[in-house]
């Protein structure tokens, strides 16, 4: 049998550790990063204003629940809002990474987040307000995902960690309201 000859896996190790040295102050930043910076950590911030909205929005309809299966729902309410606060940690320490600055100004908020902060009147429209901002996060962080692509693949699979807890939120929504909401079958 014929040996072949080993290709190297990764460039001379010498190469890349004078790369390593040579931009040693952008961190995480390395000349593997094929994504443009400033417009990942563009996309972070509208996305971490996303996560803020929506996880006022849910501590309010938590909050303001009312009626015979109000704890319940109050509950998953909570509880989302947890999810919704872990994935902006997440996505503030992913832009602190980029060299970014995570924007947590309040001024300004609702026009950087993708999502409404709509309060509802009843319990059924907290929860249908809730599954279209978890309607409208599944659409934007998909793009999100789209362009990423090869090009930033930490923040890509980060975004898809989150894309697919969203999906369970709008799945959890989806289910309160048919049970709480008959007329709507099949939700």
């Amino acid at each position: 049998m014929k040996e072949r000859s080993a290709t190297p896996f990764l460039t001379d190790i010498q190469e890349l550790r004078r790369r390593a040295r040579e931009h040693v102050e952008k961190g995480a930043v390395t000349a593997a990063y094929k994504g443009d910076v400033e417009t990942a950590i563009k996309l972070l911030n509208e996305a971490l204003a996303t996560e803020i909205v929506c996880t006022l929005r849910y501590r309010r309809h938590h909050y303001m629940a009312a009626g015979i299966h109000s704890q319940a729902v109050a509950d998953e309410f909570m509880e989302h809002a947890n999810e919704e606060q872990q994935h902006a940690d997440w996505i503030a320490e992913r832009i602190r990474q980029l060299g970014g600055a995570p924007d947590f100004n309040p001024e300004g908020l609702l026009t950087r987040s993708h999502a409404q902060y709509a309060e509802g009147n009843s319990l059924v429209d907290m929860i249908k307000e809730d599954l279209v901002a978890e309607r409208i996060a599944i659409e934007s962080y998909s793009e999100i995902i789209r362009y990423l692509a090869d090009r930033d693949i930490t923040t890509r699979r980060m975004i898809e960690e989150i894309l697919q807890n969203e999906e369970e939120h709008a799945d959890d929504l989806k289910d309160l309201l048919a049970t709480l909401d008959p007329t709507k079958p099949g939700v």
